[in-house]
C-alpha cells in the first residue's frame, strides 16, 4: 500500500481540517455532474448535505463530531447487502460510492464515518473499524469505535443501534478484531490488542485504498 498521505490528498476525505477551498475543489461542478450522471439527482442532494457536515462542524468537539457524523450516515444511507447492491458477495465501497448509491452494508457505514471524521480533524489513532459479532441476530458485523484516550473503553458508532454508546454498554456485540489506516489488531476487552497481518479485513482495506489511489473518479462505481 502506498503512503497513507497519498490517500489523504487524492480523496480530500482524510485531511485534518481541510479548508473550505480544498473542499470546494473536491465538491466541484464536475464532481456533482459525474455523481448525478452515475447515480441520479438524489445522489447530488446527499453529497451536498455531506459537504455541509464537513464544512459546518470543523470547529466542534470530537464528541459533537462523532454524534453528528453517526447521525448523518444512519439517516442518509439505507442498509443493503453487497450481493443486492453490487452483485458481489463482499465489496467495500468508497464514501463517494456509498453517498452515490444511498445504500450500503455495515462496512460501508463504518468506512464512510471513518473517512468523514478524519476529514473533520479527529485523530485517526482514536478511530478503528471493528469486526464484531452482532449477538442479537448472531451475524458478523462491523462498527466504528472511538477512543477519547488510548486506555479508555471506546464509544461505538453503529448503524444497527443508532445511539453512540460505550462498548461496555453494547452487550449485543462481541469484538473480534479492529484496525485503522495504521494496521490491524486482534480485539481484547476494550477493543485493543496484538497487531496482526494477512487477514480478510486488512486485505479488503488495502484494496479500497488502492482503488481510491488510482484516481478520484475511480471512487465512482456505475449502477449495475
Amino acid at each position: 500500500m502506498k503512503n497513507v498521505n497519498t490517500l489523504l490528498c487524492l480523496l480530500l476525505i482524510m485531511f485534518a481540517c481541510p479548508s473550505s477551498s480544498q473542499l470546494d475543489d473536491f465538491f466541484s461542478d464536475s464532481f456533482y455532474q459525474k455523481l448525478t450522471a452515475t447515480y441520479g439527482d438524489e445522489a447530488k442532494q446527499r453529497a451536498e448535505k455531506w459537504r455541509d457536515v464537513l464544512i459546518d462542524n470543523q470547529s466542534d468537539s470530537d464528541w459533537s463530531k462523532i454524534n453528528k457524523v453517526n447521525h448523518f450516515f444512519n439517516k442518509s444511507i439505507t442498509y443493503q447487502d453487497d450481493i443486492l447492491l453490487w452483485g458481489k458477495k463482499d465489496y467495500w465501497a468508497s464514501p463517494v460510492e456509498t453517498i452515490g448509491r444511498g445504500k450500503g452494508d455495515c462496512e460501508d457505514f463504518a468506512i464512510a464515518k471513518y473517512f468523514t471524521l478524519t476529514s473533520l480533524g479527529v485523530d485517526e489513532n482514536k478511530l478503528r473499524l471493528m469486526y464484531v459479532r452482532q449477538l442479537t441476530v448472531n451475524q458478523p458485523h462491523m462498527v466504528l469505535i472511538y477512543f477519547e484516550n488510548p486506555k479508555d473503553v471506546p464509544f461505538v458508532l453503529d448503524n444497527f443501534n443508532p445511539k453512540v454508546l460505550l462498548a461496555s454498554k453494547r452487550r449485543d456485540l462481541k469484538p473480534i478484531y479492529s484496525f485503522n489506516a495504521q494496521g490491524l489488531w486482534m480485539a481484547k476487552a476494550k477493543g485493543l490488542g496484538r497487531k496482526v497481518k494477512n487477514s480478510r479485513g486488512v486485505s479488503a482495506w488495502n484494496n479500497l485504498v488502492q482503488r481510491i489511489e488510482g484516481g478520484k473518479m475511480q471512487t465512482f462505481a456505475s449502477v449495475n
